[in-house]
């Protein structure tokens, strides 16, 4: 059985992680969030002999979007974005102009002869969403290993965030590796059913306690 593919990328001042996924046995990727350096980007590309097919945006903040008008000016790539995202960023329909694929929530990505489901997981922006790759869960700033994005910014929702982390990610399987946005935990990576143990930001049983907790004044 085909595995999927990945390929993280430790980038920029802001201990950002950029992804390559695919299939394992093919040479197609996805690049998440093209962002700080694009040379570098490139270069691991043609270390593991792939072809980049994509690029997946997981929201539109600026640390996980600065290399798209550098990438599309050297590479003929569509870019996949939730389609509240592109409703919510001038920014990101700037920066993607017409390679700009949006995606309803449920929508798949094909890479690889396999399609990567589109999670729509609102919060942290209202158009945030992960890329479900078979056992592979690239996150972006919805979840983190040992926490969650933030929810005071501009177009952030606590009560969303709820939703998103009770209602769609808990319901991934345990075995599901969890790949975040930033490199903000203990571990780069980690298996969901460790990530729901420890995770604080997933013990929650209502929505009010969680808010409470994610809005408290920040030190």
């Amino acid at each position: 059985m085909q595995t999927p593919y990945v390929r993280q990328l430790k980038l920029g001042p802001m201990d950002n992680f950029v992804y390559l996924v695919g299939m394992e046995g093919s040479p197609e990727v996805l690049v998440v969030d093209p962002a700080w350096d694009v040379a570098a980007i490139e270069r691991a590309v043609a270390e593991e002999g792939k072809q980049l097919v994509g690029a997946f945006v997981s929201h539109c903040h600026k640390d996980h979007t600065n290399g798209l008008t550098e990438l599309l000016a050297r590479h003929d790539l569509p870019v996949y974005a939730q389609r509240e995202e592109v409703e919510f960023s001038e920014d990101l329909r700037q920066l993607a102009g017409d390679a700009l694929r949006p995606l309803g929530p449920g929508d798949v990505v094909p890479v690889g002869g396999r399609n990567f489901l589109a999670l729509h997981t609102p919060g942290h922006t209202p158009g945030s969403h992960c890329l479900l790759a078979g056992d592979s869960l690239v996150s972006g700033d919805t979840l983190f290993i040992n926490g969650c994005g933030r929810c005071d910014l501009r177009g952030g929702s606590p009560e969303d965030m709820y939703r998103s982390l009770s209602q769609v990610l808990l319901k991934v399987p345990d075995k599901t590796r969890l790949w975040p946005g930033h490199d903000y935990g203990q571990v780069p990576v980690a298996a969901m059913g460790e990530v729901r143990r420890t995770n604080p930001y997933l013990a929650f049983p209502d929505v009010a306690s969680f808010v409470a907790y994610r809005m408290r004044p920040r030190k």
